[in-house]
């Protein structure tokens, strides 16, 4: 668990590093040009309703689909948080829809309310938001496999997609403030 910490300390000390330098070095034009936002009003009233930083939400989004309503991965993930089909049907089940369709999770609103909901709901389950993205990305039961062996997270690939959205929350935070009412 100690190694697992360090590596983590590690890498929150590199991320801090680079985000830093993309804050310092690019102007806020050119991040809002290669970073954009879509979505504000569904972005902002779902970081609301589930108390999730709009910055990270905006992240998020971006990272899993780059805004694109209509992305479907390979693996089947549909729309802008790149929702499975199953997760969703869960978590329509969970907070009242009974009808749910996977066309569904086309419909940006649907969409970012679901994984808000499934992103709070992880925020929760975990305590921290690194484990709780590398949930969203990897599933929980691959976290939960982890964290019993007392190892940090295995897959690279989920290791930079938590620094990348860790990343580019500080780059919506500081490119958007006024839009996503941050202070």
């Amino acid at each position: 668990m100690r190694r697992a910490l360090v590596i983590v300390l590690v890498g929150a000390v590199a991320l801090a590093a680079s985000a830093a330098y993309v804050l310092r070095s690019e102007p806020s034009w050119y991040l809002r040009a290669r970073y954009p936002l879509r979505y504000e009003a569904i972005v902002i009233g779902h970081a609301r309703n589930y108390d999730l930083d709009p910055a990270l939400l905006a992240a998020v989004i971006y990272t899993e689909s780059r805004f694109d309503a209509r992305a479907e991965s390979s693996a089947g993930a549909v729309g802008l948080m790149q929702l499975l089909p199953e997760t969703a049907n869960g978590i329509a089940l969970r907070t009242g829809g009974a009808r749910f369709v996977a066309s569904d999770l086309l419909d940006p609103e649907i969409n970012v309310r679901y994984g808000s909901w499934y992103l709070r709901s992880l925020l929760r389950r975990y305590g921290d938001l690194e484990t709780a993205l590398a949930a969203y990305h990897a599933g929980q039961g691959n976290v939960d496999r982890w964290r019993a062996q007392g190892l940090g997270v295995r897959f690279p690939e989920t290791r930079a997609y938590v620094g990348k959205v860790l990343r580019l929350r500080l780059v919506y935070r500081s490119a958007y403030a006024a839009e996503l009412a941050l202070r």
